[in-house]
């Protein structure tokens, strides 16, 4: 049995941590993403708008850290809870200029 776990948005950057790096030193870095757009659910259209706890590791992180705030971006990647906490957070694998 194959269960997949993939989240593609497109977001635009709320905010950006400094870069940091893990005790086994892996560059990391936190941020906040915005989503709008309008979807459609149950016949209905509706104007949608999230905001999302994200993280990204390694070369992404060193990439993503130097992004502008407010600048969109396709992003692909992962959801998981941290331990301490009771949210999701995004974990981005990759992202790409929308």
């Amino acid at each position: 049995m194959s269960i997949d776990n993939q989240l593609s948005l497109t977001a635009s950057i709320l905010e950006i941590e400094p870069l940091r790096y893990t005790p086994s030193g892996v560059p990391a870095v936190n941020s906040r993403l915005e989503h709008q757009s309008e979807m459609l659910e149950a016949g209905q259209s509706r104007q949608v708008k999230a905001i999302m706890k994200s993280v990204a590791f390694g070369a992404v992180a060193e990439q993503l850290a130097k992004q502008d705030i407010g600048s969109i971006w396709n992003f692909k990647g992962f959801v998981a809870t941290p331990r301490s906490a009771k949210h999701v957070v995004f974990h981005i694998q990759e992202f790409a200029q929308t």
